[in-house]
């Protein structure tokens, strides 16, 4: 295929992957949009208080906007998202663009900064694991991860916590505090807790899989026939055999950071870490449903991405499946 024709079919195949994404993200909106709306609270009550009177609440449920019907307001609501205004924050009072672009990127610090460990190091172990597998090193990482795995996401932090700021060895702040007007990509030590806590919720499960995708490609026919040919083992497990075990590696990848984006609402709680997990909690907990809606659609958009990229990768990495996705 020529190199224009393929770049074509790149373009057209990205073009769809995204307007399947904006479709998902229409409807998951209408979702978000209807799941606030049900819950038991009332944010004129929020605002005024237990003591407010029946007239006052239903003079500003007129200016909320609160007594129109549920899908005029949706498309109101849905008209602000296209034009970036995300609303006015019930319990701030602030619009709630201003509250989330600090905090948004202070998440995508703790996002990346896990990543950037969280990902060679599940290739590196994982491959290791797999050349190893069934000796004393594999079956004791693989006990030590199924730990992992069995604890959950607040306790690992809070064992970190007590043995790395605490009560153990007081090495690194116990709270991730971050200036106002500053980020966490400025602030890295202080992103250590939190980051190690992220890497060690997710890095087993990224592990095992790669170490099991790592097996299989070890134990293929195009691999026994280059050790039959010659052909270093080292050359072997990194040009032959790795190649072909990326792919589950790829959507696991994927899966992880989705998992990691929605879950740094207990790792931000734990170290007081300004980002959008901790105005979430904020949210649900004063029913502040504009911030509630915003961020978590702003999760949604993060899933649907880290997909998107996923699929792209692995299109790229499997030459049998570019081109029957790139030739419809």
């Amino acid at each position: 295929m020529p190199a224009s024709s393929d770049a074509a079919a790149q373009l057209k195949w990205l073009f769809r992957r995204m307007l399947s994404g904006v479709l998902v993200l229409f409807v998951v909106s209408i979702l978000i949009f209807v799941a606030t709306q049900a819950l038991p609270s009332d944010p004129a009550q929020t605002i005024l208080g237990r003591q407010a009177t029946p007239e006052l609440l239903a003079n500003l449920r007129e200016q909320l906007g609160l007594n129109r019907p549920l899908p005029v307001q949706y498309v109101s609501w849905l008209g602000g998202l296209l034009t970036g205004d995300l609303g006015v924050s019930i319990a701030a009072k602030q619009p709630v663009v201003s509250l989330i672009g600090a905090r948004l990127l202070n998440s995508l610090a703790l996002l990346i900064f896990s990543a950037a460990i969280l990902i060679p190091l599940s290739i590196a172990v994982g491959v290791a694991m797999a050349v190893w597998r069934n000796r004393v090193v594999d079956r004791s990482l693989m006990l030590v991860f199924l730990s992992l795995m069995a604890l959950p996401d607040f306790v690992i932090g809070t064992i970190l916590l007590i043995s790395l700021a605490t009560l153990v060895f007081q090495i690194f702040p116990a709270v991730s505090l971050i200036p106002p007007g500053q980020s966490g990509f400025g602030h890295p030590y202080k992103l250590v807790l939190p980051v190690l806590t992220g890497v060690l919720i997710t890095a087993p499960y990224l592990i095992r899989q790669m170490r099991a995708a790592m097996i299989e490609a070890l134990e293929s026919e195009y691999v026994v026939q280059a050790r039959l040919r010659g052909i270093n083992e080292r050359r072997v497990v990194w040009r032959h055999a790795l190649p072909n075990a990326l792919v589950p590696m790829v959507q696991g990848s994927a899966l992880m950071l989705s998992y990691l984006l929605g879950g740094v609402v207990v790792i931000e709680y734990i170290y007081n870490y300004p980002g959008l997990g901790g105005l979430l909690n904020d949210a649900v907990r004063f029913r502040d449903l504009p911030v509630l809606q915003a961020v978590t659609l702003i999760f949604a958009t993060g899933v649907v991405i880290f997909n998107i990229v996923a699929d792209l990768l692995t299109i790229l990495l499997t030459p049998r499946l570019r081109t029957i996705e790139w030739s419809k």
